[in-house]
């Protein structure tokens, strides 16, 4: 969830939470904002790439991920 009404926008630096289920991990994961496509009025598509401790926990192969629930996803 982000803190409080503090939108997170391109570049700024946040952690997103992966499920063990999708992406062989759980946890939450920190990266860097690269793009952020809207969907809706209240919900956007944001483009973390992935720090390279991320990457490299994750086995390597995976570098950007869309976190579309705002749950997930916490500026830092």
């Amino acid at each position: 969830m982000q803190d409080g009404d503090e939108k997170i926008r391109v570049g700024d630096r946040v952690r997103i939470f992966l499920n063990a289920q999708t992406f062989g991990q759980e946890g939450w994961f920190t990266g860097t904002v690269l793009r952020i496509d809207p969907y809706s009025a209240h919900r956007s598509f944001h483009w973390v790439e992935l720090d390279a401790e991320s990457q490299a926990i994750l086995g390597g192969a995976l570098k950007l991920v869309s976190v579309f629930n705002p749950k997930n996803i916490q500026k830092v």
